[in-house]
């Protein structure tokens, strides 16, 4: 069973007091984090949503961090790191499921609760919190397509491949092709969610002189944007995530036209927050909860309106601006933007 929660992010300027129900116990946890991408904003923003709730909670005296760019492998011995430090629990945002499974399996063994966010894991023992991924995708293509008319030519700028966050939103990607039957991929490039990567990889399409009408990206959206202005190409609608470069794109590029789909880093926080209530006896009524996403475009008053109400200038452009999920995290903007956990 899923449990699906709305998606209402609340503006980056305010305090976020939701309660979360998690009691002040005098227990004290440590817990364990495994990440495998750097140098992505999304990524950090989460890392820093995990220490800043850990910091809120009151309940975790320290948090083992495994941050680097690295392969299922590689997580796969982080992971076993973890185990062996006997932490209490592992937030986990997983490179691959199948290929981190036995690791996670030992860890539940082990006594130690599993937390999987952002992507969905194999290993039926962890429980998951998560943006939903497959309607991520669903809802920007059908935007997109719609907004060109119904037929033509996209360029298709997927993440990493293997992930299952990439696995999912390629199945909503398609689930809205099938249904324009007019509207072609003319070009598929996974990004790997690098923003130098991405950007060059539209450049050098941009080179071939290939005709397209539209880009649906998987978050990596303000470079694709740079990249149309910098090389004088006509710009088309673009879909990204709720980044807070490209959303102040949306609001400032003059005949750009797109969409933001909310992508919250800040599911890292819930994921502390799960991880305490399962360690405090309070277990999930299912073993899978997903945050549904909205979607912001600039194509009518009322959305324009709306992502001129959600914009954060502040924030580093590639962070979501949904810095924080209502009812999960009760952090302030100043503490996520501290980036510091317990301890620091």
């Amino acid at each position: 069973m899923k449990k699906y929660l709305a998606m209402v992010p609340l503006l980056a300027g305010a305090a976020f007091l939701a309660s979360v129900g998690v009691s002040s116990a005098e227990a004290k946890y440590t817990i364990g984090v495994s990440n495998t991408v750097q140098g992505n904003g999304w990524r950090e923003e989460m890392i820093c949503a995990i220490k800043a709730q850990a910091l809120a909670s009151d309940e975790v005296t320290k948090l083992n961090i495994a941050h680097r760019n690295t392969d299922a492998a590689g997580q796969l011995e982080d992971i076993r790191n973890l185990i062996s430090a006997k932490v209490n629990a592992i937030v986990v945002n997983p490179a691959d499921p199948a290929g981190i499974k036995s690791a996670l399996e030992e860890a539940t063994k082990a006594g130690i609760v599993v937390v999987a966010v952002d992507q969905a894991v194999t290993e039926p023992s962890a429980y998951i919190i998560s943006n939903n991924q497959e309607q991520y995708a669903y809802l920007g293509a059908k935007w997109l397509f719609q907004q060109i008319g119904g037929k033509g030519d996209v360029v298709y700028m997927r993440g990493a491949a293997g992930a299952s966050a990439d696995s999912d939103r390629d199945k909503g990607f398609k689930k809205a092709l099938a249904e324009f039957p007019d509207v072609k991929v003319v070009h598929e490039v996974f990004t790997g969610w690098q923003q130098d990567q991405g950007k060059q990889q539209i450049l050098d399409f941009i080179a071939t002189g290939s005709p397209f009408n539209g880009i649906w990206t998987s978050g990596i959206d303000n470079v694709i944007v740079d990249a149309l202005v910098e090389s004088q190409t006509p710009l088309v609608p673009v879909v990204g995530a709720d980044n807070a470069g490209f959303v102040g794109q949306l609001n400032s590029v003059e005949g750009l036209v797109g969409a933001a789909v909310t992508n919250p880093g800040s599911i890292g926080g819930a994921g502390v927050t799960l991880a305490l209530q399962i360690l405090n006896g309070k277990k999930p009524a299912e073993q899978t909860v997903l945050v549904e996403p909205q979607l912001w475009e600039n194509a009518t008053e009322e959305g324009k309106a709306k992502l001129k109400s959600v914009a954060d200038p502040s924030l580093s452009p590639e962070w979501p601006v949904s810095i924080s999920i209502p009812e999960w995290t009760t952090y302030t903007k100043d503490q996520i933007i501290a980036c510091k956990g317990p301890g620091e």
